[in-house]
């Protein structure tokens, strides 16, 4: 029994120190995890995979080496799964599974599963500011796929997430080159200023605003 308590509070710490600064880095939703009963064999099951594919994703965004990097995202995968197995509502696994497939060149199927973490049935484990970071991280993915069908998709999804998160200027300027690209140049400018507000020393930010003329 003492084992367990002890390893219960291992995994704790695990998750403050190791988990929170990976989701920090990496903008992934930073309080979900906070919100796990740890008083479920099941949950603490899938925590423990969430932490070690968070672990090997971190690994594999710092390998120097693509083919190490490739096959440590392939096994932060794996642990997500593992992780989605076990607690499918989890929002915070879906997401540490599409920025391992994201890492793998995976982009469909990482846009596929971050349509999960901000479907109905797991949103719910999110807070306002999670919610929007998520979103604004679907939307770059749609944005990366260059697709023009997904732009009105991706805007859709930088509308709703400066709502839930009021100060990414990264939000704000990936917008205005969406309205760049359909040709909305006033939406543009507003987006640029937008971004700039938040952040006034967005140096990208502003050279799109001088390149527009304003």
């Amino acid at each position: 029994m003492v084992d367990m308590v002890n390893d219960i509070l291992l995994q704790a710490v695990l998750i403050l120190v190791v988990v929170f600064m990976f989701l920090l880095m990496y903008n992934v939703p930073q309080k979900a995890l906070s919100k796990i009963s740890f008083g479920s064999r099941t949950n603490l099951q899938a925590k423990r995979h969430f932490v070690q594919g968070a672990q090997l994703l971190e690994k594999a965004r710092s390998a120097k080496d693509g083919v190490a990097a490739s096959s440590l995202a392939k096994s932060a995968a794996e642990e997500a799964d593992k992780a989605v197995g076990l607690n499918p509502k989890d929002a915070a696994a879906h997401i540490l599974k599409a920025l391992a497939l994201e890492l793998q060149g995976y982009k469909t199927s990482a846009l596929d599963a971050l349509d999960v973490a901000l479907s109905p049935m797991a949103v719910k484990s999110l807070s306002d500011e999670e919610r929007g970071d998520a979103l604004f991280k679907r939307a770059e993915l749609k944005v990366a796929m260059s697709r023009t069908e997904r732009v009105d998709s991706a805007i859709a999804d930088l509308v709703d997430s400066v709502k839930f998160r009021t100060d990414n200027p990264r939000a704000f300027f990936v917008s205005g080159q969406c309205y760049e690209t359909k040709g909305m140049t006033v939406e543009a400018k507003k987006a640029y200023e937008d971004a700039l507000r938040v952040q006034p020393m967005f140096t990208v930010a502003q050279e799109a605003l001088d390149r527009l003329g304003s």
